[in-house]
């Protein structure tokens, strides 16, 4: 049986999906153009957000570009702030916060984020599908060409396309892989043989594979089989949530095209003499034709409904063209769809709410406590402290990591917290310590009591500062020693 013998379906419905045959077969969806002020706003969306991603790895802020993950050193830049590997831990504000702000934005208006920034949906229908309808033309063009003989046009139009798709692919893994090693590093790659840096060269292959597959073929299944926030959507909206919608109280019963308002309902006891409602759906199929997922949105809202607004796009044209209201399909909430008040202020916004409130202002402390480098001070490995016939000693290894650019001077200073005798001395950090751009020191601390003065164990403050003093850490340790009975009873040093 040939490709176009194989049977399809008439029209999507909500338990199959648009581009599976009836035999389990693959459909290619050609999702026709359209035009309208959210297509327009859409499309300035992802000029400006294709432009971010692109420009990032070539900004600089001080010295480095503004996003920069290097990860051969362990170095992490973001808009000139410089993390280290120990600062890792400050990710998780940054993952669970981009992902509870996914979730709340969803309650409030559903898949929004699908339709209007996901990198799948803007490279797709901004760049990829741009470059198949200038080279193959509109959706029924694009449709006779899969069902028409390898002609020499066909050969040429599709190896044209696949050649741009490639090229493209390939471009966006450069830029991926500039924000891992800089823009400079990456051209002094590419004008190399790539057995030099074989691991980067499979890098950029492997990831231009993915993306040429995914956005010549794939497409549509990876938000529908693939992404697993399609699945969550009915856990995370309810019936106050803004999605994409059809009136059916003003689309139905569908009927034929004619201008003008539609005819009210007959009154009661009319008869065949009052006028019979119309609905403003005409049946034209255009929202289905329009939909890069091939859904029927007035069957409801659906799983592959990724909220991009085309078909709001194409109902209103087609409204505006009847002399019809705009807006038969919108962006709505279910409840304001069936004509009833819609709630902003609910349980789960609320509880969201708090909970983003509370991550944020933990964000905000954690990030308040950055600084530029690094300090732990640890007990030395053997004996706690050592007494002799002087004093009482501890002795700690203080560690301190320069995560900035530039080399900077440390220095130290202990304070006594509480209870600290007198006579307190310590040795180990005269004259600072020298620590090169994105390297660290260990050096000695001891501390010294006199033993006539020592009362028992007190706590102490570190203090570590840069020559400029534009970077303090501080930490708190505790000095101990014997029984401070033992050290009157015996005037020999403790064994």
């Amino acid at each position: 049986m040939s490709q176009s013998q194989l049977p399809r379906r008439s029209a999507p419905t909500r338990d199959t999906l648009a581009s599976v045959r009836v035999d389990g077969g693959r459909v290619s969806i050609h999702p026709a153009d359209t035009h309208g002020r959210f297509t327009l706003w859409r499309r300035l969306a992802a000029v400006g957000l294709i432009a971010i991603y692109v420009l990032l790895p070539w900004i600089p802020v001080r010295g480095h570009p503004a996003v920069f993950l290097d990860v051969a050193h362990l170095r992490f830049h973001f808009f000139g702030l410089t993390f280290a590997a120990q600062d890792l831990w400050l990710g998780f504000f940054v993952l669970t916060g981009m992902a509870f702000g996914l979730f709340y934005l969803t309650a409030l208006f559903g898949r929004l984020w699908c339709g209007w920034a996901c990198p799948q949906t803007v490279f797709l229908e901004h760049v990829y599908r741009r470059v198949e309808r200038w080279i193959e033309g509109d959706a029924q063009e694009r449709r006779q060409l899969d069902k028409g003989a390898w002609t020499q046009v066909k050969v040429l139009k599709r190896g044209l396309k696949l050649a741009i798709f490639a090229l493209i692919s390939f471009g966006i893994a450069h830029v991926l892989l500039a924000y891992f090693v800089s823009v400079p590093q990456l051209w002094s790659m590419m004008t190399r043989a790539p057995g030099e840096h074989w691991g980067v060269f499979l890098f950029v292959c492997v990831v231009t594979g993915m993306l040429f597959v995914n956005y010549t073929w794939f497409r549509e299944q990876l938000c529908i089989i693939l992404c697993p926030y399609g699945r969550l959507q009915s856990a995370l909206i309810d019936d106050d949530s803004v999605t994409i919608g059809y009136d059916e109280i003003r689309g139905e019963p569908r009927g034929k095209a004619h201008h003008g308002p539609t005819a009210m309902p007959a009154p009661v006891g009319a008869g065949e003499a009052g006028s019979a409602k119309v609905g403003d759906c005409i049946d034209c199929f255009k929202c289905v034709h329009v939909c890069p997922t091939g859904i029927d949105i007035r069957q409801g809202l659906q799983l592959e409904c990724i909220g991009c607004a085309n078909c709001i796009d194409a109902c209103d044209d087609v409204m505006t063209r009847l002399g019809r209201p705009r807006g038969l399909i919108r962006y709505d909430s279910l409840n304001g769809l069936a004509g009833r008040a819609r709630r902003i202020f609910r349980p789960r916004i609320i509880l969201y709410s708090i909970l983003l409130v509370a991550g944020a202002t933990a964000a905000a402390f954690s990030a308040a406590r950055y600084a530029p480098m690094n300090m732990s001070a640890v007990r030395m490995v053997g004996a706690p402290y050592f007494v002799d016939a002087d004093s009482v000693r501890n002795q700690f290894n203080v560690r301190v990591v320069n995560k900035q650019t530039e080399s900077a001077t440390y220095a130290l200073d202990v304070t006594p917290v509480a209870g600290a005798p007198e006579g307190l001395r310590w040795t180990g950090w005269e004259g600072g310590v020298l620590v090169a751009p994105g390297a660290e020191e260990l050096r000695p601390l001891i501390l010294l009591v006199p033993r006539a003065n020592y009362a028992g164990k007190f706590r102490l403050r570190l203090i570590v500062s840069d020559a400029l003093g534009q970077a303090t850490v501080e930490r708190e340790i505790e000095f101990i020693g014997p029984d401070p009975r033992l050290l009157k009873a015996h005037a020999a040093p403790a064994p």
